[in-house]
Order: structure tokens, then sequence, then C-alpha cells
């Protein structure tokens, strides 16, 4: 059999099958490459969508196309192997270097198509080996994320061990729902099985909404802390591609320092805990229950980077003196300075008046502060908000830190300057005017709950200030650019 296409290509064995056609092995002189038949069904035709794909990285290239009377027809390189018979051939877990290494490329690709393109289908049967990369292929229920919902995308034809929660549910899928599905992969390539088995249909689907995996084990706790990220319930919670991608290279360019290391791992068994709770509250579908499930999910992070904080300053100022007070937070005091850092709150709707609204969402907030003895220009200290919210990027939270001021046209020397705002009328009024009482002192700035180096050396350096008494109103107010660092309606 021929295929007559830009080329002529005679077609051989048949090697594998796609979510929407054959694959053949197929050769056009001494060129030998693959074939995908798809049958001129309704919906088959999304396949012909992505015969070019410009500036992104890592996926299978089409080198001819065309059609037959049946069928349309895409011709690829053969690949040296799929993740799949890579899985089959290693018999057990992938060593966590090459686990990285393979993560780093498909969340090279998923950067790169994001917000653009959905794959809907990722799993290890559509990652291939060509040319020393991993590829991503087979965008058969493929589609661009801004398309309209067809009755012909095939709604039901992703597979169900990588499917994320808002398939089973019927919501619409986003980069989020690839990011699910890559977060299954790097669990499968570290544990050599899948964390949520099924093997029936119905298990699958009561698994991935309600069910936590078994905890990984001999893995570093910063990777472990991503996977368990990227398979969050709630599709706001799990980290973006590009978040993911800078995440895989930190881990694969540098090891972690052994304290924060020995720190992740001694907060695994309550990560664990929360994480089930975050869960199992992706079962209820209420405003309330998607907001608790927020919450329950930036709670986890929020806890690596108080705890993370709290041992390294203890380690470095051992004469420091520790209160812990349960529903309020920690306070460190050393000499005549205190660090306090509160527990996290969750912000009731009605939090903002109409006008005063920002135009992101805030799900908890939480205050941060370094308080010292009064010196004569009565200045006292500082505090800072963190807020857990979308600051930047619609629907992709994180935990944020910033800080408020006094507008300098009023002239107000406060003995806490700069100073937290719990969301609210001032904090509205900072955030959407520059003519406000109140201005934004501190831009908002993401905190990466694996990688805290700047946030723990400038938190411990204030406390040292104030324990030698030598903390004071900063130089110049705000002490870093905030404007451009947070999103309005």
């Amino acid at each position: 059999m021929q295929l007559d296409l830009m080329q002529t290509w005679t077609v051989g064995d048949r090697i594998g099958e796609g979510g929407f056609g054959r694959v053949y092995a197929v050769t056009a002189g001494a060129r030998s490459a693959v074939a995908k038949l798809i049958p001129k069904a309704p919906g088959a035709e999304r396949e012909l969508l992505f015969l070019d794909l410009p500036g992104v990285r890592n996926v299978v290239p089409i080198i001819d196309s065309g059609e037959t009377a049946d069928h349309w027809v895409l011709v690829m390189p053969r690949a040296e192997k799929s993740l799949r018979q890579l899985l089959d051939e290693a018999n057990g877990p992938l060593a966590p270097p090459d686990s990285l290494t393979i993560l780093s490329d498909v969340a090279e690709t998923l950067n790169d198509l994001a917000p653009r393109v959905v794959h809907q289908d990722l799993k290890p049967e559509n990652v291939l080996q060509l040319d020393g990369k991993w590829c991503l292929a087979d965008f058969g229920i493929s589609r661009y994320a801004d398309a309209a919902t067809a009755p012909n995308t095939q709604k039901y034809a992703w597979s169900l061990p990588y499917a994320a929660p808002e398939r089973w549910r019927g919501i619409r899928a986003s980069t989020a729902t690839d990011i699910y599905s890559l977060g299954v992969i790097a669990y499968e390539l570290l544990a050599a099985a899948l964390p949520f088995p099924g093997p029936r249909v119905h298990d699958f689907r009561d698994q991935h909404l309600h069910s936590s995996p078994h905890p990984l084990t001999s893995v570093s706790p910063a990777l472990v802390t991503l996977v368990e990220e990227c398979l969050y319930k709630p599709p706001e919670a799990r980290p973006s591609p590009c978040q993911v991608l800078t995440r895989l290279r930190r881990l694969r360019e540098s090891a972690p320092s052994p304290g924060l290391e020995a720190l992740q791992a001694a907060n695994r068994v309550e990560v664990a805990r929360r994480s089930e709770d975050a869960r199992l509250e992706s079962e209820r579908q209420s405003e309330a229950a998607h907001g608790k499930a927020l919450f329950d999910s930036g709670l986890q992070a929020f806890e690596r980077i108080r705890r993370t904080l709290r041992d390294a300053v203890l380690e470095a100022a051992p004469s420091a003196r520790l209160w812990d007070q349960a529903h309020v937070g920690w306070s460190i005091r050393l000499k005549d300075a205190s660090l306090r850092f509160s527990e996290a709150k969750r912000v009731a709707a009605n939090s903002w008046d109409s006008h005063d609204h920002p135009g992101f969402a805030v799900v908890a907030v939480a205050k941060l502060s370094v308080v010292a003895a009064r010196r004569r220009s009565r200045y006292e200290g500082r505090s800072h908000s963190l807020w857990y919210c979308d600051a930047q990027q619609a629907e992709q939270y994180g935990w944020f830190e910033t800080a408020f001021m006094d507008h300098p046209i009023r002239r107000i020397h406060s003995s806490m300057a700069p100073f937290a705002l719990q969301p609210g009328r001032r904090a509205g009024e900072a955030l959407r005017s520059s003519l406000a009482s109140v201005m934004v002192a501190w831009p908002f700035t993401l905190l990466d709950s694996t990688d805290l180096t700047e946030f723990v050396e400038r938190w411990a350096s204030w406390l040292a200030d104030g324990a030698q008494g030598r903390l004071d109103h900063a130089r110049e107010m705000p002490e870093r650019p905030p404007d451009g660092t947070w999103r309005s309606e």
C-alpha cells in the first residue's frame, strides 16, 4: 500500500494506535517515518489543527500530510521509544535525575503551549524520545484553550489514570488539567506505580476526586512537594507550567541545603494529613467548599514557609526564645526584638466593599512582623502582609508578600512602617488609586516554598537589627518599586 502525499510513502507494519487513528511504519526511499491514519469521523479533523506549532519546543513535528478517500494522514519522524516503553524496560522507579530530565522536557512544551493550547491527553504513551529530547505527541483531543466546546471534542476520550478531577466533573479543561496529568506521570516515574490505580472506571473517578496517593519515598522533599502541588484537586491551586519548569530546573541544577531538606522531610507527615483533607474537600461543589479546598491547599505551602523561617532563625540564634500559641501564631524573641508570624486566616467573602475590590481574589491572609524596643524616633518596627491570592495571574494562586505605607503627603510618621493590612477598605484604596491615603510599600512578591533563601535572609537581618538597636525607618519608601506587581480589573 502506498500513500501519495507531498512524497510517496510505502506503508509497512502497523506499530501502534493513537486517540483517533492507527500508526504505521512508512518509508520514502531511504527515509523511514511513521504515518498516522485518522478516519474521517466527526471530531477527528481536530488532529489537523496541529500541523504546525511555531515556537513550541519538544513537539513531534509533522513532516508530511494529506488525505485518502477514508483517512486524513499525518507523517512524523519515528521516535526512538515512548515513555511507556522506558517505564516497562526500567521495571522499577526511575532515578530522580532521569525523571527530572523527562519532566523538564515535557514542562517546556506545556509552558510554550500555555495558555493557547491544552493537550488534554497527557500520558506516557504520548511522550516520545526524539533526537535526545522527550517530545509531546498525539494532539488527538487537544484544543485551543479559548475555543468553544464543540459537540465532537470526544469529551470522554481521555485516559482514565491521568484525568484531572475537573475532567470527571465535566468542567472545561485548562492548562492546569495538563499540569495534573504531568503530576501523575511524575509520580509514576518516581514510584513505578500510579498514584490512583483504579482499576475500574468508577474507582478511577472516586480516587481522582477524593483520594490521596501513598507518599513518595526515597525522593527529595522539594520534588515530593512539587508533585503533590501538581496533584492538588482545585485546578487554581496547582502551579503554572512556568513555575513547574523553573522549579524543575532548580532541582536539576543545585542540590538543596541539608538544613532545608531536613526541615521539609520532617514536615512530610503534617503535609500529607493536610493534603488529604484538601483533596477530600473537592467532593463538594458549592462555592464555599471550593474556597475551603483552595484554603487547605494554600495552608500546606504556608506551613512550609513558617517552618522554614522559624527553624532557620532558631538555628542561627539558639539563645532566642520561642513562644508558639495555638490559633495565634509564634513569636521568637532575641534581646529586645521579636519576630512574630501569625496563623493563616481564611478571608470572608464580604471583606471588600464592592467599590474597593482590587480585581483579584484573596483566599487567606497572615501577618509577619519585627518589633523592637522603641527608640527616640518612636519607631517600633515593620510588618508585612502575606496574602494567598491570584494577584498576578487570574486563577493562579500563591502566597504573596506585600506591605503598605501612609501616603507621604500626609506626613505621618507611624511607629510601624511599612505595615500589614487585612483585605478591606484601606487596602482596597491603596490597590486601586495612587491618590489614596494609604499606598503599597512593598511589591507583591510570590513566595516559592521550596526556595525561601532571600525571604529568610531578609527577615533574619531585620531581627538582627532589632536585637542590636539598629532597626529604624527605611531610608526610602517604598523600598522596592511596587507598581505593576498586581493585576486590576
